[in-house]
């Protein structure tokens, strides 16, 4: 088993020191395994975000669909704002677009599924791939 190091029992200690070695050059000092892993992670997460913003905009289009009687200020607000948080995601960093564009069938098939179990209702009349692209979704709309 290989010993614990500060990364495992104490990341915002190994965190701080990481940061300082780096800063001061000592890149042979830097534990460049973990760092790696963690920038990463925070690719990772960025891209996990957006798809979050991107099923919770489908997913109030589909409940549109599915229950246009209920459709109100609420959904649309949420429509935009999870258009303007992946806009703005995009603008930060431009590579979540072709992230997005690769995973949209994925989002889809979420989203569906959360609008369903939201609605009560059946998946009738809703395609089975995605009917939307992303440039479509992310254009504002009135």
């Amino acid at each position: 088993m290989a010993a614990k190091t500060l990364y495992d029992t104490d990341f915002a200690a190994w965190s701080a020191i990481t940061a300082n070695l780096i800063r001061a050059g000592r890149f042979t000092e830097v534990d460049a395994e973990n760092v790696a892993e963690e920038i990463e992670s925070l690719g990772r997460a960025e891209r996990k975000a957006v798809r979050s913003q991107l099923q919770r905009l489908m997913m109030h289009k589909l409940k549109q669909q599915l229950q246009p009687e209920r459709e109100g200020k609420s959904w649309r607000a949420s429509i935009a704002g999870a258009r303007e948080r992946i806009l703005d995601e995009i603008e930060d960093a431009p590579s979540l677009k072709g992230h997005l564009r690769d995973n949209m069938e994925r989002v889809y098939r979420l989203a569906v599924a959360e609008a369903l179990r939201e609605t009560g209702k059946t998946r009738n009349n809703l395609p089975d791939k995605c009917p939307w692209d992303l440039d479509t979704l992310l254009e504002s709309q009135p």
